[in-house]
């Protein structure tokens, strides 16, 4: 922890926090907290939640919280949390969900894992993915999105659904992405990859609730053809369009 502190104080006006949130007034208030104790800016973007999350988090001290009217997505969302974290002169963006799964202390080795003078996006491996209150949809999901990034130009990845990252500012801005739900993360995986962005992955912990008790937006079907069509679209651009003219972009 003390190595983590004088990073901290080094970083102090660099790194700051930003937490989607969609209709999690079960575990938001709670995950904002934990999130406060590592003493970094901490931005949340409600999402146009139609529950009581809003309410939960309105008077937590220490919290910026960013509204969107009506749901976006969770990529339109960190969008604008990175922009108003760029305006608040920050250049590293720590995200995490607010369902409850991350443990927020574990930004502490993840900010350990970024390279002096370097730039990577870092990603978080959720570690015990294969314990049973995991769903089987986001075990499957994983595999599936893994394989695609990394035909998408991006690199070869052990968890490219992990929404536990952390992003260098401004570059993820001037990455063009398109996608706005959650597809938003695997695009910038594969876009990374043709600008040359490192990635690094780091193990983290995951705390799956028994089923019902977490609240979960992803919808297979759906969601599925989404990222089909995500991934479709980044394949045939990485194909027929030059490297040269993707990364002017």
């Amino acid at each position: 922890m003390v190595i983590f502190m004088k990073m901290q104080a080094r970083n102090k006006k660099k790194i700051c926090i930003v937490i989607p949130v969609y209709n999690h007034e079960r575990t938001v208030a709670e995950v904002a907290r934990q999130a406060l104790k590592l003493n970094l800016p901490v931005f949340i973007v409600d999402d146009g939640s139609s529950d009581t999350s809003y309410v939960k988090i309105k008077n937590i001290k220490g919290v910026r919280i960013l509204r969107h009217f009506r749901n976006l997505g969770k990529g339109a969302a960190l969008m604008t949390g990175f922009a108003e974290a760029v305006k608040a002169d920050m250049n590293w963006a720590v995200t995490l969900d607010a369902d409850g799964q991350h443990n927020p202390m574990d930004a502490v080795s993840m900010i350990r894992a970024i390279p002096e003078r370097k730039r990577p996006v870092v990603v978080g491996i959720r570690i015990g993915m294969i314990h049973g209150d995991v769903p089987w949809t986001s075990r499957f999901g994983r595999k599936f999105s893994n394989f695609w990034v990394f035909l998408s130009g991006g690199p070869k990845m052990s968890d490219s659904q992990s929404g536990f990252r952390i992003y260098p500012l401004p570059e993820i801005l001037n990455l063009n992405i398109v996608s706005r739900r959650f597809q938003f993360e695997v695009e910038v995986l594969a876009k990374a990859g043709w600008k040359r962005i490192p990635v690094v992955e780091v193990p983290i912990s995951v705390n799956y609730c028994p089923l019902g008790k977490r609240i979960s937006h992803f919808r297979p079907f759906l969601d599925f053809v989404r990222n089909s069509t995500t991934f479709t679209r980044l394949i045939i651009q990485r194909i027929f369009i030059p490297l040269s003219y993707r990364i002017r972009q």
